[in-house]
């Protein structure tokens, strides 16, 4: 790899990181916007109020968002790191060992309880309250990977995000569910 060549790798994942603080930022800001846990009874009473509905769908694409980011940044990191980057499998079990998530099961866990809300339709609002107080119990998962990863990147790679426009909300969402 040349020297121009690494450098744009280097701005690359810098430009990751800076766009998974944004993701975990817009998630967290989302989740507050919501009264949890969520009952089916009360969605339905509530079926018509647009504004926790838009809510709910910012929130829903908010935590696809991250988790989206947040595996293309590992992945990229994993590049840096002169690690295999296929299968994501693989990927999965560095940042294991990394203690950056918590486990290939919860990122599986993470990662279907996003694609079930990308495909399911659901007009029970039991069901779609039970999926939305899941999400709102895992995105902590991801928040606090993007936290871990971070400083693992500053740690190993000497990269960080591109700007510090979202530093000091990130730090916060960070501080705040103890990453």
């Amino acid at each position: 790899m040349s020297s121009n060549s690494l450098t744009a790798e280097r701005d690359h994942l810098a430009n990751l990181l800076e766009a998974v603080q944004r993701c975990a930022h817009f998630l967290y800001a989302s989740q507050a916007k919501v009264e949890w846990p969520l009952a089916g009874h009360v969605l339905k009473l509530q079926q018509k109020d647009e504004a926790l509905f838009q809510a709910l769908a910012a929130f829903n694409e908010r935590f696809a968002k991250l988790q989206d980011t947040l595996g293309a940044a590992m992945r990229h990191c994993a590049l840096l790191m002169s690690e295999a980057t296929s299968p994501f499998l693989r990927v999965l079990s560095m940042f294991e060992k990394l203690a950056v998530i918590d486990s290939i099961n919860s990122w599986q866990l993470c990662r279907t309880a996003r694609n079930l809300a990308a495909h399911d339709y659901e007009t029970d609002y039991a069901l779609i309250a039970e999926h939305f107080n899941e999400l709102q119990t895992l995105a902590p998962v991801l928040i606090k990977a993007s936290c871990r990863l971070l400083v693992l990147c500053a740690d190993s790679l000497d990269v960080a995000p591109s700007t510090r426009d979202f530093e000091v909300e990130f730090q916060r969402v960070c501080a705040a569910i103890g990453a």
